[in-house]
């Protein structure tokens, strides 16, 4: 027991050493906010579209700053459907990979997808470019997933995400996929079935993995109406599902996420393609997610009043570390230019020293 105690004490504290060090940095960047797909639980308006040429230019300015003082540079696409706007992640991808390169700096790039236009040929081009590992939701079987994950002109997506998902089972690209699936009561009683298909075509690949999830109401216009696990069911259901597939196979077909969310980590920024600057994916359109915006010098202006609720995980909430969007206090302060945007050793009349 004090052996265990002791062990997440130390997993804590590498934890938070790595989420406070200014030689760590993970941007998730957005380059279009349009999508698709219209998934019947998605909590996105699509207010913003592409990236423009200006905030693409302040994140290739970030980058040209911070990296050279970087141990490992992160950088996840997200969006909308990120590869609608493959010409932003083509030049700012291939900017962050001369730097790294350049300057030694531990590199890795990873996507969001939902899997329609990730095909071979443009899964091999963003291996070149460093981006090596993906995520793609698939909701049970072409039926139940063409309901509830339809394309925006109001057809089906599955067989589209399937076949690419076998192109790139069948490839030798070096990467990592993580097969993220919902579960709902609508489709739970055709999960066990699914979840085989998904072991006998995927699973024996070790560049797969598994992930199962709930549908949640996560803030979409049909939250209302949207059917959900509760209670017993929502803590229990996708453990024992996980259990069942991963039946024989090594641990390592199963994903995990990490404990503590990037949300409550300093080194963390969503930079949004309007040049916002927020921490959260989910809490895209909530006001207390704007903590900032990226000048197109490449230095980011952020609210250190509106970032600091994120960050009391680490102090005053340690329940928060897990998810700082629950419970979120309220606020907002005046904008501050923070160290993120200037090599150490640099200062701007108006800088002060922050994460």
């Amino acid at each position: 027991m004090a052996e265990t105690a002791s062990a997440n004490r130390d997993h804590r504290a590498r934890q938070m050493l790595d989420a406070f060090t200014n030689t760590n940095l993970h941007l998730i960047i957005l380059p279009t906010e349009q999508c698709n797909f219209r998934c019947v639980y998605c909590y996105e308006d699509f207010s913003v579209g592409t990236m423009s040429p200006p905030v693409v230019a302040g994140v290739k300015r970030l980058l040209a700053e911070r990296v050279p003082d970087l141990r490992n540079l992160h950088i996840a696409w997200f969006g909308g459907e990120p590869l609608l706007a493959l010409g932003v992640i083509r030049e700012i991808s291939a900017r962050a990979t001369e730097l790294a390169g350049a300057c030694g700096t531990g590199y890795r790039g990873e996507m969001t997808t939902n899997g329609y236009r990730l095909d071979a040929r443009t899964a091999r081009e963003l291996h070149d470019l460093g981006i090596r590992h993906y995520q793609v939701t698939l909701d049970g079987p072409p039926a139940y997933h063409d309901r509830t994950r339809v394309r925006r002109d109001g057809g089906g997506s599955f067989e589209r995400i399937w076949g690419n998902l076998v192109a790139l089972r069948d490839s030798d690209l070096p990467i990592s996929l993580n097969l993220r699936i919902h579960v709902n009561p609508t489709n739970l009683a055709v999960m066990p079935g699914f979840l085989a298909e998904v072991k006998r075509e995927f699973l024996g690949d070790r560049r797969f993995t598994i992930m199962l999830k709930p549908v949640g109401r996560w803030g979409g216009p049909n939250d209302d109406t949207l059917a959900v696990l509760e209670g017993d069911d929502r803590r229990t259901v996708a453990p024992r599902l996980t259990a069942q597939v991963l039946e024989d196979l090594s641990e390592d077909a199963e994903f995990h996420p990490d404990d503590v969310c990037y949300a409550s980590r300093p080194n963390s920024f969503v930079i949004r393609a309007s040049g916002e600057v927020g921490k959260c994916t989910v809490a895209l359109a909530d006001p207390a997610n704007t903590i900032g915006r990226l000048r197109e010098d490449g230095s980011l202006e952020v609210k250190n009043d509106a970032l600091q609720p994120w960050l009391r995980g680490w102090s005053t909430d340690p329940d928060a570390l897990g998810c700082p969007l629950i419970g979120l206090p309220r606020g907002a302060g005046e904008p501050v230019l923070l160290q993120i945007g200037a090599r150490p050793g640099t200062r701007r009349a108006d800088a002060r020293d922050g994460v």
